[in-house]
């Protein structure tokens, strides 16, 4: 097990660790002990009448300064909106030791932030998730500063992967274009089911037909893409028959105004403005 955990936010990603840590999901580095700070003070009742009262260790509190000063956390998970932390990264100065690191899915917020804000000897982690974490199928990008030690890295790995899977970057420019592919990504697919659906619609299919088919096809293709351990480039064959629909399709999304380079396009704009919101 890991040493105490202070989780700051408790939203639906910050509740998405939560509850993937005291599920079990965590595997060895299920955490004893968890201190969550949670300002909105109807969630904040929520976690007492529910989390709390099934997982022992958990406790609830609004303000950072109601943590007893003897509590030292081996880990500090940032889960807040990114604009709320420039007022209040100070009142987390106090668990900053040693022991400690400090692990960020705040979108946007460099590891230089942090660094000024905690101290610049911090073991700092910044880290990018994805909307599927909510159902424990996200994948986690993060990036360590060289004060993080390796026994913390493998912590913070296997706390994130309570959410999905975990990849690591070691230059932070890397997070803009992580974040435009990864983090974005989730949109760019409900549109692609929402545009296929519509399409169905334009050829005659009754909207919630052509909803569900949409949904069931695009949902359906991820998983076979996750379990198949075939590249997708092949999978894309073994669906396309010489001369068929399919390939019919295909030649229009293939071409060279198509698909491929109108998402080059979006995740350039996407890693533009991740940068622009960085600085």
């Amino acid at each position: 097990m890991t040493g105490p955990i202070v989780l700051i936010g408790c939203g639906k990603m910050g509740g998405a660790l939560l509850e993937g840590w005291i599920g079990g999901k965590a595997g060895e580095d299920q955490p004893a002990e968890i201190y969550v700070i949670e300002p909105h003070t109807p969630t904040a009742e929520a976690l007492r009448a529910g989390p709390a009262g099934k997982f022992p260790g958990l406790q609830v509190y609004e303000q950072a300064d109601q943590i007893d000063e003897s509590v030292s956390p081996e880990v500090v998970v940032f889960a807040v909106k990114p604009q709320s932390l420039a007022d209040t990264i100070g009142n987390y100065q106090r668990f900053a030791g040693p022991g400690t690191v400090f692990l960020s899915i705040a979108a946007g917020k460099q590891i230089a932030f942090f660094e000024d804000g905690l101290g610049e000897g911090g073991a700092i982690v910044r880290a990018m998730p994805n909307t599927p974490a909510a159902i424990g199928r996200g994948i986690t990008v993060a990036c360590a500063n060289s004060n993080v030690a390796a026994n913390q890295k493998q912590i913070c790995q296997s706390l994130l992967e309570a959410v999905g899977e975990v990849a690591w970057v070691n230059d932070e420019d890397l997070m803009d274009p992580v974040t435009a592919v990864s983090g974005s990504g989730p949109a760019y697919v409900f549109l692609m089911i929402e545009s296929l659906a519509a399409a169905g619609v334009e050829a005659g299919l009754d909207e919630d037909l052509a909803m569900r088919l949409a949904r069931a096809t695009v949902s359906g293709a991820g998983e076979l893409a996750r379990q198949a351990g075939q590249a997708p480039a092949q999978l894309r064959k073994n669906v396309t028959s010489p001369g068929g629909t399919t390939e019919a399709a295909l030649g229009v999304l293939m071409a060279g105004d198509g698909l491929q380079p109108l998402m080059n396009r979006a995740v350039e704009a996407a890693t533009v403005r991740s940068r622009e919101l960085a600085g």
